[in-house]
């Protein structure tokens, strides 16, 4: 069997189109692969940087990694795997664009050797450890539901979290700083050292919501917008919460920076949809800095990288939440891969996975069960982009 073609698909033509995707206004424009064989088999991936401000160079790095693969077999994944991390210069770099393009690309090969073989691709993986996966709701900051807003009083938050409870969600997640007392995002600064009023409001936010839900975990989401200092500040004010863990308290680039904030606070540490490689999260395992990784599959190099980052951090007695705030397509593939690995914690429900236009990209739509996924038993990672989709994005094919 051998890649005849590769199509790399920007899903919504007009920016309007993609409006009522967003959450908390953000640009949104999930960027998909599929990987066509001379076996009339196909395989879809997705590229990891749907949100923030880098689909156009996702879509052009898709693109330009097709071209190292088409006439290669895609059965063969850890040949191209390390063809396009070592033989594109750029790759070893593990920069998040080019990763993301590299993932994208290894997530639709999986998909092809799963249906290939008629199976799913966590039989493939060694088998289901997990049969159930442990659920959460996340971004509460931007309530829960069909639609966004922005919230800023606490009561907001423990409506919210009471909302999340009634779909059966026993853990969330929420972001108590990242909107100022008027609802705008970054309304005050938090880095370096924040004020009195500043702990307050998070701190009011968050018991809003552990009354609201006394026997639910709560995630904190700091998003790397405090630093070492706030963040350590933030999280001693939290403490009396029982918080379930901190993502992301500070940027991942100095690892050292989390070995600090670990050695001062009580909260088990997060981070990883801004780590890249094996070799991205090593400083993290030998400085037993974090708790938890949050590898995202889309980004980090695909299911055969995260797969190994995975086997990694169990070495360390360190837990899995994969990241998922993409298309379908990414949480599809992370649930193959949580059902197969033994130190998975949670699966992580984005509230942008609840939208009606990120669910109609795709031809299947799996939901949680009383605050549980299964993973897809169709063959590969069992999903495909929809018909509708496909009429309605931008796709170049390289042959």
């Amino acid at each position: 069997m051998k890649i005849s073609s590769v199509d790399i698909i920007k899903a919504f033509k007009k920016p309007s189109d993609a409006a009522e995707t967003a959450v908390g206004n953000v640009p949104w424009h999930p960027v998909f692969v599929r990987i066509n064989t001379d076996m009339g088999i196909c395989g879809y991936g997705e590229i990891g940087v749907a949100y923030g401000n880098a689909q156009t160079a996702g879509f052009g790095m898709g693109v330009d990694l097709a071209k190292c693969i088409v006439g290669m077999d895609p059965m063969n994944n850890e040949e191209i795997w390390n063809k396009l991390h070592r033989m594109t210069f750029w790759g070893m770099g593990n920069g998040g664009v080019i990763m993301a393009g590299i993932s994208g690309i290894d997530i639709a090969l999986w998909d092809i050797r799963g249906k290939a073989l008629g199976v799913p691709v966590y039989e493939l993986l060694g088998g289901k450890t997990n049969k159930k996966l442990r659920a959460y709701a996340s971004q509460l900051q931007f309530d829960w539901g069909k639609v966004a807003h922005s919230l800023s009083r606490p009561e907001e938050y423990a409506a919210a979290m009471k909302k999340a409870m009634a779909d059966g969600f026993d853990c969330v997640k929420v972001d108590p700083i990242g909107f100022d007392e008027h609802g705008v995002w970054m309304g005050n600064n938090t880095h370096g050292i924040l004020t009195e009023k500043q702990i307050k409001m998070a701190t009011d936010r968050v018991e809003a919501m552990r009354n609201a839900g006394p026997n639910v975990d709560i995630i904190i989401e700091l998003h790397a917008l405090t630093d070492a200092t706030s963040s350590v500040q933030l999280c001693r004010s939290l403490e009396p919460y029982n918080c379930y863990y901190c993502e992301e308290p500070t940027q991942p680039l100095n690892p050292k920076l989390f070995k600090e904030i670990h050695d001062k606070v009580k909260i088990p540490l997060a981070t990883g949809e801004r780590v890249y490689t094996r070799w991205g999260y090593r400083p993290f395992f030998e400085d037993n800095s974090i708790n938890v990784i949050q590898p995202d599959i889309c980004n980090t190099g695909g299911i055969t990288e995260v797969k190994k980052i995975c086997d990694m951090a169990h070495v360390y007695d360190i837990g899995v939440q994969v990241h998922c705030c993409g298309g379908p397509i990414s949480s599809a593939a992370a649930l193959q891969v949580e059902a197969v690995i033994p130190n998975f914690i949670i699966h992580e429900l984005h509230a942008s996975a609840l939208i009606e236009d990120n669910i109609r990209l795709c031809k299947h739509d799996y939901r949680a069960k009383n605050g549980y996924f299964e993973a897809p038993n169709l063959p590969g990672i069992g999903q495909e982009l929809s018909s509708e989709a496909l009429e309605n994005s931008e796709v170049v094919r390289v042959s």
